[in-house]
C-alpha cells in the first residue's frame, strides 16, 4: 500500500467517522427521548433508560454506517477536490480508477467495522438492553431457553420457537397449570400476534382440555384471547431474523431446510446482510464521480444533501425490496443484492464516464 492510497483512504475514514459521530449523537436523543414514556413503570428509573440508550447504540451503528460511509466519502473526496489536491493528482498522472481503488480501500476497512458490529457488539448489547428494560418494568415474570425458549407468566407456560415481526410469533405451544400444578389444558398455534388492544390472536389453534376422567379437543382457524402475554417479553424468546449474526442465521437456516419449512424470509436477512458489508465498499466506490462532476466546487452542505438523499433512497429501496420480497414471492438473493448491485453499476458507470 502506497502514501497516496493510504492518504485517500485515510481521508474518508475520518470524514465517515465525524459523519457517524453525528448520526450517533442525534440517535441517542431520540432514543433517549423514547424512553420517557416507560420512566417509573416498575424498577425502570432515569439510570436504565440511560443505559438501554447506550446499549442500544451499537445496533444503531450498524444500521446507519453505510449511510455514514457515503456521506463521509462524498465530503471527504469532496474536500480534496476543493482544495485541488484532486486536481493535481491528476496531473500527475493519477487515474480515476486509481483513486477508486483507494477508496474502496476505505470501504473494505469499513466492511470489517460493520462485521465486527453485526457479528460480534450489535445483538449481545441489544439482547442484553431489552433483557435489563423489559425486566425492570416486568419483574414478576421467567424466562428460561434461548432459540426453542420456554416462557412463565402465571399458570401459562409458553413455548416460542418463532418471531417473525415485532409483536408476531410462530411455532407457538401453551401450557395452563392448574392450581394444583396439573396439567389442564395444551395448546398449539401456528401463528401468534397481539394487536393494539393487547388481545392475542391465534391462527390454526388447536386445543386439548384435560379432566379426571376425559379429554376434550377443538380447533379453530382463528382464536381471540385475552390471556395476559408481555409481547415485548415475549421477544426476548426468540431473536427476529434481522438482529442475528450471520452464523445464527446459517444455522437457522438449516433447521429450517432439514423440516421442509419457508426460508424465504430468513434467506432474505441472510443475503442482506453480506450485502450490506459489500454495500460499505461500494458507497465510498460511488462517492468517487462526484468529487470529479458537478459537485467538485460545491460546499460541504450540497455535498451532504446529496449524500443524504442518495443514501435515503438507498434505504427505502433496499427496506422495500426486503419486505415486500417475501409476499411477492422474489428470489432472495435478488432482492438482498438488487440495490447493492445496481449502485455498483451506476459508480461504475459514472467512473468510465469521468476517465
Amino acid at each position: 500500500m502506497k502514501l497516496l492510497d493510504r492518504y485517500l483512504a485515510r481521508t474518508v475514514l475520518s470524514f465517515t467517522g465525524m459523519v457517524l459521530a453525528v448520526l450517533l449523537a442525534l440517535a441517542t436523543l431520540m432514543i433517549f427521548i423514547e424512553q420517557q414514556d416507560d420512566i417509573g413503570k416498575g424498577s425502570y428509573d432515569l439510570g436504565a433508560a440511560f443505559l438501554f440508550t447506550l446499549l442500544s447504540l451499537p445496533q444503531y451503528a450498524y444500521e446507519l454506517l453505510p449511510i455514514a460511509a457515503l456521506i463521509g466519502a462524498i465530503l471527504g473526496l469532496g474536500s480534496l477536490a476543493r482544495d485541488s489536491e484532486l486536481t493535481v493528482l491528476r496531473a500527475a498522472g493519477v487515474s480515476v480508477v486509481r483513486i477508486a481503488a483507494a477508496a474502496g480501500l476505505a470501504g473494505v476497512v469499513l466492511a470489517g467495522v460493520l462485521w465486527l458490529l453485526g457479528e460480534h457488539l450489535a445483538p449481545p448489547a441489544r439482547d442484553y438492553a431489552r433483557y435489563q428494560k423489559v425486566f425492570a418494568m416486568n419483574a414478576e415474570l421467567e424466562i428460561a431457553g434461548r432459540s426453542s425458549a420456554w416462557v412463565r407468566q402465571g399458570p401459562w407456560f409458553i413455548n416460542v420457537r418463532q418471531q417473525t415481526a415485532d409483536r408476531l410469533f410462530g411455532s407457538v405451544f401453551l401450557f395452563r397449570l392448574d392450581a394444583e400444578r396439573r396439567l389442564e389444558r395444551v395448546g398449539r398455534a401456528d401463528t401468534a400476534a397481539q394487536d393494539p388492544d393487547g388481545h392475542w390472536i391465534l391462527t390454526r389453534y388447536a386445543e386439548s382440555h384435560l379432566s379426571a376422567d376425559r379429554v376434550e379437543t377443538r380447533a379453530s382457524e382463528r382464536e381471540q384471547t385475552d390471556a395476559d402475554f408481555n409481547a415485548e417479553f415475549l421477544g426476548l424468546a426468540v431473536t427476529e431474523p434481522r438482529a442475528q449474526p450471520l452464523r445464527s442465521l446459517r444455522s437457522y437456516l438449516a433447521h429450517l431446510r432439514a423440516n421442509d419449512l419457508d426460508t424465504r424470509a430468513t434467506e432474505i436477512q441472510y443475503w442482506s446482510r453480506l450485502a450490506r458489508l459489500a454495500a460499505a465498499i461500494v458507497v465510498c466506490i460511488f462517492a468517487v464521480p462526484f468529487a470529479f462532476g458537478p459537485l467538485r466546487s460545491a460546499g460541504a452542505g450540497a455535498r451532504s444533501v446529496v449524500g443524504i438523499v442518495i443514501g435515503i433512497l438507498f434505504v427505502l429501496l433496499t427496506q422495500t425490496l426486503e419486505n415486500s420480497g417475501q409476499v411477492y414471492r422474489l428470489d432472495p438473493q435478488l432482492v438482498a443484492w438488487g440495490p447493492t448491485a445496481l449502485l455498483a453499476v451506476i459508480a461504475m458507470g459514472a467512473i468510465w464516464r469521468t476517465r
